[in-house]
């Protein structure tokens, strides 16, 4: 299937108008799971996969970090989505009329001075789109829903506010996942390389396997540390770092690294987003 992409959640996710606004006029694959879209570009069902990894205000995403190294996928772009919250309703409802706020636990938390201020009663549901086809479906003008503007087209509802997240930074980082490894072409001045490493168990490992990104100028924009089977000595770290992984700086960098690990593998290369540019990040390595 051409020009698909998966995505977790139910039509109108964040995860979906991710999709959309990075790939317009692909046909978006809505799946119950993490894993369940990864199965699907590994099964031909979709070419790519769009999983969100981390968010400035919740931080990383569970689990995210955990499938990527077994889901037989590679890293092939990444897509920072800003997160507009908006308060939907069924029509005929109004904020007098509101009794009640449904949404994921995340999103009534991104949202508590709408709370406070409206005084309405908050309802934990499993997702944002999932809110909010439950409160059109239900009808009635005391239940509404944080969730996209997307879920509002979607199912129906009229958006009585926009923007209602406390903090306007509010952005999601997506992984973009592939069958296929890409190389970006030489055009492309600012990239990004996704890898996962495990330490060997001797004093100062993780000290000295990351000296050779120092040493060699290599900028690392993300460590995170997780167990491994179980066991609290077995850590695994994912880590993205600025540049290419075959320039000179990083290929040396990697063979210090691969000396004090006990396995090191890249998930891929692929293209800085300009908002990660507009942020100040990327400088390429040689």
């Amino acid at each position: 299937m051409s020009n698909t992409i998966a995505f977790q959640g139910m039509p109108g996710a964040y995860s979906d108008l991710a999709c959309r606004a990075a790939y317009p006029g692909w046909t978006t694959l809505p799946s119950p799971s993490f894993e369940a879209a990864i199965v699907a570009v590994r099964e031909g069902r979709a070419d790519l996969a769009m999983l969100p990894c981390e968010n400035s205000l919740a931080g990383r995403v569970p689990d995210i970090h955990r499938l990527l190294p077994g889901s037989g996928l590679h890293v092939v772009g990444e897509h920072f989505e800003r997160v507009e919250h908006c308060l939907l309703a069924p029509p005929g409802a109004s904020m007098r009329t509101l009794r009640r706020l449904h949404s994921h636990p995340v999103a009534l938390g991104q949202v508590l001075n709408l709370i406070r201020d409206t005084g309405l009663t908050p309802v934990i549901e499993a997702d944002t789109a999932g809110s909010a086809e439950l409160i059109a479906a239900r009808g009635g003008v005391e239940d509404a829903a944080v969730a996209s503007s997307l879920a509002a087209e979607i199912y129906g509802l009229e958006i009585l506010r926009r923007n209602v997240e406390d903090e306007a930074h509010n952005t999601t980082r997506f992984y973009v996942m592939s069958r296929e490894p890409a190389d970006p072409p030489a055009s492309v001045a600012d990239c990004v390389t996704t890898f996962v490493f495990r330490t060997r168990s001797v004093p100062a490992a993780l000290y000295k396997a990351l000296g050779g990104f120092a040493t060699n100028g290599v900028n690392m924009t993300k460590l995170e540390s997780y167990m491994m089977d179980g066991h609290f000595e077995a850590v695994q770290f994912l880590c993205d770092v600025d540049g290419r992984a075959n320039s000179p700086a990083l290929a040396r960098a990697f063979e210090e690294l691969r000396f004090f690990s006990r396995e090191m593998r890249v998930l891929g290369t692929y293209p800085a987003h300009a908002y990660r540019l507009e942020q100040g990040g990327t400088a390429g390595t040689d």
